[in-house]
């Protein structure tokens, strides 16, 4: 298959890294998760233009057993993404989230992450939740979660499935370290609906290699992760990987068919929301030819804004502008 320059790299106004002419298919299967985001040893080593089909790791026993709970099973990667730079982006381009399990797990964790109630992090008036974990089951075929509920009036309850990845993440500055609940500049737990099959994701690169990581498929998720889970379980993942040269970014940013996007991961919400925002914005007068002040009015005017989490160390903010709305 003859590679080209994508439509995504050339918006962004920079070239892609060279390729081979063929673009090259590669089969991971992670044998392990690592339970933070950090420069450490490659578990995989890519050209950009590759193509990797790989998955979400997870092991017997662990999380996502319906009989559980167990441990987090950790992340996959890093990474290595030859060429990449401090002074370029990586693109990873999610061509393939497919749900590989019947189930899924969501919980409460009174010691953990909660967003309408007391927990580990945020001490209140009241008592934490007690907990509680549900199993929904997977009709991959009608793509549809069903969960049985026997104290309320319907009994039972089905939704719409919309498989998305929760981390996406580079290796953070310098030596930091960051769990693998976290979200930031380097990506992280962001937790965002937008990472989905068909998005692009625009990441900073920090260290040579970038050191990408990926893991916590969600099967489906409200706006806010309100409880502290999605509906978590795994999935085959394909991603291709390019570089942008000589281009630098502060925050991830997100296309898909219809929106580019930046997300801001802080607390408090507000300043994850001005941070999402003040992004775009920049990115329109840098990118797209927009005023600063234009842009400001536009975005106020035409855009749009997903609070992907109030439950994670930081919260996430995921601020949109229509591509309909972008300079032909």
């Amino acid at each position: 298959m003859t590679r080209t320059l994508s439509l995504s790299c050339l918006l962004l106004g920079a070239c892609c890294a060279a390729t081979d002419a063929q673009t090259t298919t590669v089969t991971f299967t992670p044998s392990s998760g690592v339970p933070t985001f950090a420069k450490r040893e490659p578990v995989l080593r890519v050209k950009p233009g590759t193509i990797v089909e790989t998955k979400t790791f997870s092991k017997p026993g662990d999380y996502y057993e319906p009989s559980g709970p167990g441990p987090w099973p950790g992340e996959v990667g890093p990474f290595y993404v030859e060429g990449a730079t401090p002074n370029d982006t990586l693109v990873v381009k999610v061509l393939r989230v497919r749900l590989n399990r019947d189930t899924a797990i969501s919980a409460i964790n009174p010691t953990g992450i909660s967003g309408l109630a007391a927990d580990g992090r945020t001490r209140m008036m009241n008592d934490p939740l007690p907990a509680r974990r549900w199993v929904w089951q997977l009709d991959r075929q009608r793509n549809v979660g069903r969960l049985d509920l026997p104290n309320s009036r319907s009994k039972r309850i089905e939704i719409p499935l919309h498989p998305m990845l929760g981390r996406v993440a580079v290796a953070p500055p310098g030596e930091e370290s960051w769990g693998g609940l976290w979200p930031g500049h380097f990506g992280g737990n962001m937790d965002a609906p937008e990472v989905r099959e068909g998005a692009t994701i625009y990441l900073p690169v920090f260290h040579e290699g970038a050191y990408f990581y990926f893991g916590d498929v969600h099967a489906a998720q409200g706006d806010g992760e309100v409880v502290g889970s999605g509906l978590e379980t795994t999935a085959d993942v394909t991603f291709q990987f390019e570089v942008i040269k000589g281009k630098t970014i502060r925050w991830p940013r997100i296309e898909d068919a219809t929106h580019i996007m930046v997300a801001g991961s802080v607390r408090p919400l507000i300043d994850a929301f001005r941070i999402a925002h003040v992004e775009l914005i920049e990115w329109l007068a840098s990118d797209y030819g927009f005023d600063r002040l234009e842009a400001f009015q536009v975005v106020s005017q035409a855009g749009t804004a997903r609070v992907a989490n109030i439950v994670d160390p930081n919260y996430t903010v995921v601020a949109k502008f229509p591509k309909s709305l972008l300079p032909r």
